[in-house]
């Protein structure tokens, strides 16, 4: 979707003007993964509008394949919103969303060809497209379906109470929670949810998934992964790269997933496979977050999903794929808008080898993705003459 960045803090009432970009979760992962130098397919309903043509243009500059976009006929718009400079989790937050009737709240498995979207080996899901409407929700119920054949599964939670039409955020949440492969939540969203207020507990509520990661902002994140040798279920999917967004992905693409707003996204990726076990056999593995000088807080989450779905792509061990997790969120956390160019692979390769020592003593501020960032030492931004 189209997303209006506020030109100073303040409630909306008192911003006088916004800054035009994108935004949106799965696009931002895709956009991310794109960058990343993987290949990234996004697949959507946008509107026959300005809005429409900006997105797919800058979801496109960013490398993302934009072929499989498609322009609503019936004249429903892009979807958009506008939201104000302080982080979401504080009672200051404003956000104003104009997505209902939008192009992609039409997605549904009548509007969006399974075959297509089951096409790839990794599929992202998001929960705000559950929330868009009842046939958006219906997509994200078949397309979280375990069966033979189904790609990786791939789903963040993103709670979103505004966009919910009724009572029914919490138990919809959890089922598709429980229907995927690998699960990424906030501490926060699951206390607000489902009154679960530590990541075992949240584990012992979604044994299903067979890695789910739990974020706590400035405190790190866990991740539960079990052995692969337990568990029953079947499918497994290989490959190289990464991909997510609503979309489908044929070829190398890895795969597919339902898109917020007015986004669809795939690329390429290893899949892995599908199953349940108890969750006594699980790894568990902790990172804490870096030393941040924040910009604006938005958009990290789904910044974090792209760093450790890349680093699950390449293959990386646990620990490596939730730094790199922590790695891309310090570069949306460091820049204005939602979406952010990571690091070069070498250099965050560099950063997530660290010994922990030297990873605590990392701080980055803006523009250290453009340089060398020292443990001890914050990397500012250069001034362009």
């Amino acid at each position: 979707m189209v997303t209006f960045l506020p030109s100073r803090p303040g409630r909306l009432a008192d911003v006088p003007a916004f800054t035009r970009t994108i935004g949106g979760a799965e696009s931002n992962v895709a956009c991310a993964l794109a960058a990343a130098g993987h290949t990234v397919r996004w697949i959507s309903r946008v509107g026959a509008d300005g809005f429409g043509d900006h997105l797919v243009e800058a979801i496109g500059a960013y490398g993302v394949d934009t072929s499989a976009v498609r322009r609503d006929a019936d004249g429903r718009p892009t979807g958009i919103y506008f939201r104000t400079a302080t982080d979401r989790s504080t009672t200051a937050h404003e956000v104003a969303y104009y997505r209902a009737g939008s192009a992609a709240s039409a997605m549904s498995p009548r509007t969006m060809d399974l075959a297509d979207l089951w096409s790839g080996r990794v599929l992202h899901l998001s929960g705000i497209t559950a929330a868009l409407s009842d046939d958006c929700l219906a997509l994200m119920r078949e397309l979280s379906e375990r069966r033979a054949g189904r790609p990786l599964l791939s789903f963040d939670v993103n709670h979103r109470p505004a966009l919910w039409r009724d009572d029914s955020g919490p138990r919809v949440l959890l089922d598709l929670a429980r229907g995927a492969d690998l699960v990424f939540v906030g501490d926060d969203e699951a206390a607000q949810l489902w009154d679960l207020h530590s990541p075992e507990a949240i584990r012992e509520a979604l044994p299903e998934p067979a890695v789910l990661v739990v974020k706590a902002g400035a405190n790190g994140a866990t991740a539960f992964v079990r052995d692969p040798g337990t568990g029953t279920g079947t499918g497994t999917g290989t490959g190289t790269g990464a991909a997510t967004g609503t979309g489908t992905g044929t070829g190398n693409r890895a795969a597919t997933g339902t898109g917020t707003g007015n986004r669809a996204a795939t690329g390429t990726g290893t899949g892995a496979g599908i199953g349940t076990a108890d969750p006594a056999v699980d790894t568990v593995t902790s990172v804490p977050a870096l030393a941040v000088d924040v910009v604006a807080p938005v958009g990290a989450g789904d910044a974090f999903a792209a760093g450790f779905l890349s680093a699950t792509l390449r293959d990386l061990p646990t620990e490596a794929r939730l730094r790199h997790g922590h790695l891309t969120a310090a570069a949306v956390l460091t820049d204005a808008g939602d979406v952010s160019a990571p690091p070069a692979r070498a250099h965050a390769d560099r950063l997530a080898a660290l010994d922990d020592a030297a990873w605590a003593g990392l701080r980055l501020g803006p523009g250290w993705t453009s340089g060398a960032a020292e443990p001890g030492q914050r990397q500012k931004a250069v001034p362009a003459s």
